[in-house]
């Protein structure tokens, strides 16, 4: 059985593990392995070099290509473009590791063990990390036993909170954050075999970032909806526009910058899993900090009565569903400016969860 570990597991992970242990990762492709080693080495000032061994054709694209040394008369291999020079440790993200070639493959053996690459080693504290898809829909190299075995190998799996805060972070459009925040079984899509998938389209994480950019230049009309199967799949795009069609959810905009006591007519029609994907917008609303400094007291206000609303008989699920989640690790800066700007708030929150 596979360790599967998230977003905020991997980032620990990173940091526990010594350079010298190799790490791979394996999972489903677009979800985010590149992006958060790439973001999390580069904020400790750390260089990142990814190599997409899939594109390799010959060894020498890893290795660099062959030179006499006139002086000797043996052959020696010019440095890569990517191989440091000046002394440095740097962090080789080898990505696409089982689509490479078995000869690509052969000169990752003493790379991983050595730290060495043709006679010519890393410097010291480099590290090596690799990245496999895994799954029967991928053509696939199988690896060798004794490569697989100079690393640590753990499933990542980003959880779908973890994508929607990034995905608000990263100012993607707010339609797409709601369809994938109500629909958490879209954003991965479908698992298919390498037999029944063919050309079939099924959504994925990168899928809805270009989803998000498409419709933020773009008003939505026929055209842009068949832009948009092609992206994520006629199933994910029929369901995405129906739902956006639909009356939607009060917006954590509405509810903490508005007028609640009118949204709560609207709020009470909210089945539980509806209320589920209100309390995490309101958390995320918060963690991003979407609003003026100055509205930091009508936040505060209303989200006080939000959770004093969910206190009623027919939404204690969605309250505990609220309070643990506020209670997690994910939003950090949502727990600090409740326990900062709504004390009495702070205060329910923890005597409900003791309660549970």
């Amino acid at each position: 059985m596979s360790v599967r570990i998230n977003a905020r597991e991997l980032e620990s992970l990173l940091a526990a593990t010594p350079a010298s242990q190799n790490i791979m990762l394996t999972g489903k492709h677009g979800i985010g392995k590149s992006q958060i080693l790439e973001k999390f080495f580069t904020a400790r000032g750390e260089r990142v070099m990814i190599l997409f061994l899939g594109q390799m054709s010959d060894p020498g694209d890893l290795i660099g290509l062959p030179r006499l040394d006139e002086t000797t008369g043996k052959t020696l291999f010019m440095p890569p473009y990517w191989f440091p020079t000046d002394g440095k440790p740097v962090v080789l993200f080898l990505d696409e590791l089982n689509r490479a070639r078995p000869e690509v493959l052969q000169t990752i053996m003493d790379l991983t063990l050595n730290r060495t690459l043709a006679g010519r080693k890393l410097p010291e504290g480099s590290r090596v990390i690799s990245a496999v898809n895994d799954g029967e829909e991928y053509q696939l190299t199988d690896l060798d036993p004794a490569l697989v075995s100079r690393f640590n190998i753990y499933e990542f799996k980003p959880t779908t909170q973890e994508w929607l805060l990034w995905a608000a972070k990263a100012g993607l459009d707010s339609r797409v954050i709601d369809f994938i925040s109500e629909n958490p079984e879209m954003l991965d899509g479908a698992a298919f075999t390498r037999e029944d998938q063919g050309l079939e389209k099924s959504p994925d994480r990168r899928g809805w970032e270009r989803v998000s950019n498409v419709l933020q230049t773009n008003e939505v009309t026929p055209l842009l909806k068949i832009v948009i199967a092609g992206i994520v799949g006629m199933p994910a795009a029929t369901k995405f526009f129906a739902t956006i069609n639909q009356k939607r959810l009060p917006s954590a905009k509405e509810i903490l910058l508005g007028d609640f006591a009118k949204l709560q007519t609207a709020l009470k029609k909210c089945s539980t899993p509806e209320l589920a994907s209100v309390n995490e917008s309101i958390l995320r609303f918060i963690e991003t900090k979407s609003y003026d400094e100055k509205d930091d007291a009508k936040v505060s206000k209303n989200v006080a009565a939000y959770f004093e609303f969910l206190s009623g008989e027919n939404f204690r699920e969605a309250q505990a569903h609220f309070a643990n989640l506020y209670s997690s690790s994910l939003y950090p800066s949502t727990m600090t400016f409740v326990i900062m700007q709504c004390p009495d708030l702070y205060k329910k929150i923890t005597a409900f969860v003791k309660s549970i």
